[in-house]
């Protein structure tokens, strides 16, 4: 099977197609850094830098697609409706002009006639407000109607925990398809993988610390986060701490939420990683740790980049040449839907 993807980043969410047997022929992104780690990643593909809106980069775009377009993936940008930017579900929606990024997608169903269509985003933004429109699935009704009612339509959020990723991450996923081939909702796993599982067995790390392992080394962090975190149970906040808790020079308590300055639990999947998954004062970010003989606990940081590789569900292997800073990875990795995920959604597309 031959697939293009649109918005594609560094190509996290396809990094694992190769499994199923599907060839990503084309892409487009819009970001320089991203499309470069793109093509190390899928040197194979044919990466198409630039905004989609311009006509020149849609002509190209359009140029390098398969005659016969077999899976087309594309996950538009998210900020204008995260509940984590400033706009929420608002009017401001209908300004913001990451939003009206679904467009040009349209325009390219329309253009290219693909067999079958996964977008994936955060859950919001199934209530992404467009101009004359309504929401977004009113304006894939619209297109349907134009296209002669020749797709059929799902919407559904799934945990990525569900599917095999240690990390629970939901994701919306709508899945368009033509009636020639089934195509189901994967069931859920009954069994959550566990960061014990998952990463248990790398070797523990301090802060600036490296291991000698591809990618698995440690950031440096300031004097007073390390004390904090290093007085703090695998589970817990630094805010739950009698003593050594987030405080201000002069000894005056920090105000933030508990889920700052805060480790994770071994016995259950990482929360969402996020694109600040470099801040131990961001959120839910600590390495578990291991309790020492001291009473304190190890590994007073965030997770490595291999770490976070490996509950994002990626191919350690894939990346031991990649030259890439570690901050870009970083910022991919938060960027990118789990590659199980997206193998297990389509996996019943191919036959699996």
């Amino acid at each position: 099977m031959n697939a293009v993807s649109l918005f594609a980043g560094a190509g996290i969410g396809e990094s694992r197609l190769s499994e199923l047997g599907i060839n990503v022929i084309g892409a487009n992104e819009l970001l320089p850094d991203r499309a470069e780690l793109y093509r190390d990643l899928h040197p194979d593909s044919r990466m198409v830098v630039g905004d989609i809106r311009s006509p020149e980069i849609f002509k190209e775009l359009l140029r390098v697609s398969p005659s016969k377009l077999d899976l087309l993936m594309a996950t538009p940008p998210c900020q204008g409706v995260s509940v984590a930017g400033k706009n929420r579900l608002s009017e401001q929606q209908l300004h913001d002009m990451r939003n009206h990024l679904i467009f040009p997608l349209i325009q390219y169903i329309r253009e290219t006639n693909p067999n079958n269509i996964l977008i994936e985003n955060v859950p919001q933004y199934a209530k992404l407000l467009l101009p004359h429109q309504g929401q977004l699935k009113t304006t894939i009704d619209i297109l349907l109607t134009e296209l002669g009612k020749q797709y059929s339509i799902s919407f559904k959020v799934l945990n990525c925990a569900e599917l095999g990723v240690p990390q629970n991450r939901k994701r919306l996923f709508v899945k368009m398809s033509k009636p020639v081939r089934t195509w189901n909702w994967p069931e859920s796993n009954r069994h959550i993988v566990t960061l014990k599982e998952a990463i248990y067995h790398l070797p523990s790390l301090e802060s600036g610390e490296d291991s000698g392992l591809p990618w698995h080394f440690a950031r440096n962090h300031s004097s007073s986060h390390i004390k904090w975190m290093r007085h703090t149970p695998t589970g817990r906040s630094a805010f739950d701490n009698t003593v050594h808790f987030p405080q201000r020079a002069d000894g005056t308590p920090i105000k933030a939420y508990k889920t700052t300055y805060h480790r994770m639990h071994w016995e259950q999947a990482a929360p969402a990683i996020t694109m600040r998954n470099d801040a131990i004062s961001s959120q839910m970010n600590v390495h578990p740790g291991r309790k020492l003989k001291t009473g304190t606990y190890s590994d007073a940081r965030v997770l490595t980049p291999l770490e976070l590789l490996i509950v994002n569900s990626m191919i350690e292997k894939d990346w031991r040449s990649v030259k890439a800073e570690e901050n870009l990875v970083r910022k991919v990795i938060g960027e990118g839907v789990p590659p199980l995920a997206m193998n297990r959604i389509i996996q019943s597309l191919v036959g699996g």
